[in-house]
């Protein structure tokens, strides 16, 4: 069974940093994409972030985060990280990793076999 557990959610001004952090269990990151999602309130569901299979394939972020957010993937620890700096008020929402990418949209959540509980973040201004 796959268990994917983010943390590092928190309260934080604007223009602070922090990283979330996605561990996974029963699922391997490894040779395999996955994405972070955000889900602010009375918002949809939206894609920040997709990782490739591939540690030489290109990273895609949403404008909105572009140049502010960085994902990465440990192998050893089977974990991948969302570095987010210079937050702003609207970044706030809840965080999901999501993993088990099916074919379509890669910023489409409906794409994502496997999801974890998500964590919080409040940027406040």
């Amino acid at each position: 069974q796959v268990h994917l557990v983010e943390s590092g959610g928190a309260s934080v001004q604007a223009g602070g940093s922090l990283r979330l952090s996605c561990a996974a269990s029963g699922y391997t990151f490894r040779g395999n994409s996955m994405a972070w999602f955000r889900q602010a309130p009375g918002k949809e569901r939206e894609g920040v972030a997709v990782l490739p299979r591939s540690t030489s394939g290109k990273i895609y972020y949403a404008d909105s985060v572009e140049g502010r957010f960085t994902v990465s993937r440990d192998n050893a620890e089977n974990t991948v990280y969302l570095q987010m700096n210079r937050l702003e008020p609207e970044d706030t929402a809840i965080y999901y990793c999501a993993a088990g990418f099916i074919g379509g949209l890669i910023f489409s959540p409906e794409t994502y076999k496997h999801w974890g509980q998500g964590t919080n973040v409040t940027v406040s201004s």
